[in-house]
C-alpha cells in the first residue's frame, strides 16, 4: 500500500514510511528550527534516532524527551523551557498519547506566560491566543488515544494528580505522519492496552446520547477494524518477542488497521465519551493506572450498566462482530472474551488496585465530565456498583 492522504480531520499522510516525509513537511510549513517532543522510551529507539539524524541534516534541531508515565504539568513546563531556548518554530510530537498531549501543551506554553494549569478547562481558565501557537506535526507511535487528530491535551496536576483538559482548535496538529512501521516494535502488552483504548473511544462515542450520525459511522467502521486486527497485532508482537517467525505483511496490515482505528476513535469522540472514561480517569488519578489498561478493565462493567438504556445500539454493535447476533449482550461477551485472549486482567483486584481506594475513586469519577454524555445517567451509587463489580475480579 502506498502512502495516501486523508484531509480529515486534519491533513494526514498515512502509510508505511510516512515518517520519512518529515523534512519535506517541515519545509512546507516554512519552518527552520524544529523541536522534537517525545518520551524517554521513544528517545532510545533506533528509528527515532534515525529520524532525528535525518532532520539534523536539514535543520537546526532540538529534542526534548523528559516525558514518562501519566503526563504532568512539570513535564510541560520543562519542555516549554527547552523549546523557547531553542527558538523552535515547529513542534514535532512523536510518541503515544502522553507524548503528543505534552507536545500540544508545550505548544501553548511556548509563547504564553504563566503555567499550563492556568489554561486548564474551567470557569477561570486563561485564554489561549491561537496566533502564538507554533504549528505541530504529529508522528504517532501507538494506536490508542488518537491524540494526533485531537484538539485537546490531558495533563495531570503534579500535586493533586487530577486530570485537566487543555483545549483549543489550534492544538490540532497541522499534519500527521501516520506510519504503521513505527508501531511494529510495540510490545504485546502495550499493543493490547492501547488497542483497547481505541476500542473504548469507538464504543463510547457510538453510545453517547449526543446526535452525530457521521461520528456513528466512523465509530462502527473503527470497531470492525479493531475486531479484525487487534488480536493479530498482539499475536505478532508476542511471536516477535519470542524470536518466532512472523508474517511481516500480516503484521503490517494489522498495525495499519489499528492505526486507522485509533484515529477514527479520536475523531468519533467529538461526539463525546461516557462512564468508562470517568471510571478510568479516576483510576489514573488515584491509582496511577495506565489509561488504556484502565479502560480495558472497566469497559465490560460499564457496558453492562449501559445495556438497558440503549439495547438497540448494542445489537448494532453485536452485528459488527457477528451479523447473525440477536442480542446486544453478545457484544459485551465479545469484549470480555477479547480481553481474556489479550491477557488483560479481568478486574481491578487482578490489576493490583486496592479495594481500599473505592471511596477515593467515586468522587473523582463523579466530578469527571465524560459521564455527563453517557446514554444512562450515572450517580455516585452507580459508580460504587460498577467499581464493586470490577473489584470482585
Amino acid at each position: 500500500m502506498s502512502i495516501v492522504t486523508y484531509n480529515f480531520p486534519t491533513r494526514i499522510r498515512f502509510g508505511a514510511g510516512a515518517r520519512r516525509e518529515l523534512s519535506e513537511t517541515i519545509r512546507s510549513l516554512g519552518a527552520a528550527r524544529p523541536a522534537f517532543v517525545t518520551d524517554r522510551g521513544i528517545a532510545g529507539l533506533d528509528w527515532f534516532a534515525a529520524l532525528v539524524k535525518a532532520t539534523e541534516a536539514d535543520f537546526e534541531t532540538a529534542v526534548f524527551s523528559g516525558i514518562w508515565g501519566n503526563p504532568v504539568g512539570s513535564q510541560v513546563m520543562a519542555g516549554a523551557k527547552a523549546t523557547r531556548g531553542h527558538r523552535a518554530d515547529v513542534i514535532i510530537a512523536v510518541g503515544g498519547g502522553a507524548a503528543v498531549d505534552v507536545a500540544k501543551a508545550i505548544a501553548v506554553m511556548h509563547r504564553h506566560d504563566g503555567t499550563i494549569m492556568d489554561f486548564a478547562w474551567g470557569p477561570d481558565m486563561a485564554p489561549i491566543d491561537a496566533a502564538k501557537l507554533p504549528p505541530i506535526i504529529a508522528i504517532p507511535s501507538t494506536a490508542g488515544t488518537g491524540s494526533e487528530v485531537g484538539r485537546s491535551a490531558v495533563i495531570s496536576d503534579d500535586e493533586t494528580h487530577a486530570k485537566k483538559i487543555i483545549f483549543d482548535p489550534g492544538l490540532l496538529p497541522r499534519i500527521v505522519l501516520a506510519d504503521p512501521e513505527v508501531t511494529l516494535g510495540l510490545p504485546a502488552h502495550l499493543t493490547a492496552a492501547t488497542g483497547f483504548d481505541a476500542l473504548t473511544h469507538l464504543v463510547e462515542a457510538f453510545l453517547t446520547k449526543e446526535h452525530h450520525p457521521m461520528c456513528d459511522g466512523i465509530a462502527q467502521e473503527g470497531i470492525r477494524l479493531v475486531a479484525r486486527s487487534l488480536e493479530t497485532a498482539v499475536d505478532c508482537a508476542k511471536r516477535q518477542a519470542a524470536g518466532e517467525p512472523v508474517d511481516a505483511a500480516q503484521h503490517l496490515a494489522a498495525r495499519r488497521d489499528m492505526l486507522d482505528a485509533s484515529m477514527m476513535g479520536a475523531t468519533a469522540f467529538q461526539k463525546e465519551l461516557g462512564v468508562t472514561h470517568s471510571c478510568a480517569h479516576a483510576l489514573s488519578t488515584i491509582a496511577d493506572t495506565h489509561h488504556g489498561l484502565a479502560n480495558a478493565v472497566m469497559l465490560p462493567y460499564a457496558m453492562r450498566f449501559n445495556l438497558e438504556a440503549v439495547p438497540e445500539k448494542f445489537l448494532r454493535l453485536a452485528r459488527i462482530i457477528d451479523p447473525k447476533a440477536d442480542d446486544g449482550a453478545d457484544f459485551i461477551d465479545w469484549i470480555v472474551g477479547l480481553r481474556a485472549r489479550l491477557d488483560i486482567p479481568p478486574g481491578l483486584t487482578a490489576l493490583g488496585v486496592s479495594r481500599d481506594t473505592l471511596d477515593d475513586l467515586i468522587p473523582v469519577a463523579v466530578a469527571d465530565m465524560c459521564h455527563q454524555f453517557n446514554p444512562r445517567p450515572v450517580t455516585a451509587d452507580d459508580f460504587r456498583a460498577i467499581y464493586s463489580e470490577a473489584f470482585a475480579q
